[in-house]
C-alpha cells in the first residue's frame, strides 16, 4: 500500500506539481539524511540558510543536525539503500523515479524548495551530479552475506 500524506501538507502539493518522484522517494531521502548523520556521523556543523519563521511539519528537525553535503548525502543514500534493500536497492530507487544521482539532487532541491529541507550557502544543485554510476554502485559492488 503506498504512502499517504495529508493533502494540505507542502509535500503532498509538491508530489501534484512534480510528478517525477513518489512520496516514497522522498521519505527515503530523508531517512538517508538521518543514516547520514546519526549512524554514519557525516556532516560537519556549519551554519545554514535561516530556518522559515514556522518550521514545516515535516522539518527533519534540521535544528541541531549537522550540514550534510550533497556529494556525502548521496554516499548515505546509497549505503542506506544496500542496508534497507540488498541486491534489489538499484530495482527499488528505479521504481521511485531515482535513477542517477541527479536525482537525488532533483529530490533535494524540491524540498529545499517548499522548506522541507535548508541548504547551506555553497551548496549547489551540480553537487548531486554524475557521483556513481547506479549498476556500479548497486549491483557490481553488491556483496552477498551469508547467515
Amino acid at each position: 500500500m503506498p504512502l499517504q500524506i495529508d493533502s494540505s501538507h507542502p509535500l503532498a502539493r509538491l508530489i501534484q506539481e512534480d510528478r517525477r518522484y513518489p512520496l516514497e522517494a522522498y521519505v527515503f531521502l530523508f531517512e538517508a539524511l538521518q543514516f547520514a548523520q546519526q549512524v554514519l556521523g557525516m556532516g560537519a556543523d556549519k551554519p545554514s540558510d535561516p530556518p522559515p519563521e514556522e518550521p514545516p511539519e515535516m522539518d527533519v528537525e534540521s535544528r541541531g543536525q549537522r550540514h550534510v553535503t550533497g556529494q556525502e548525502l548521496c554516499e548515505a543514500i546509497r549505503r542506506y539503500a544496500l542496508h534497507q534493500y540488498g541486491f534489489m536497492a538499484k530495482t527499488v530507487l528505479n521504481s521511485w523515479g531515482l535513477r542517477t544521482t541527479a536525482d537525488f539532487g532533483e529530490v533535494v532541491y524540491n524540498l529545499i524548495r517548499i522548506g522541507q529541507m535548508r541548504k547551506a550557502p555553497g551548496d549547489s544543485r551540480v553537487d548531486f551530479n554524475d557521483l556513481y554510476d547506479f549498476d556500479q554502485a548497486f549491483r557490481q559492488d553488491y556483496r552477498f552475506s551469508s547467515p
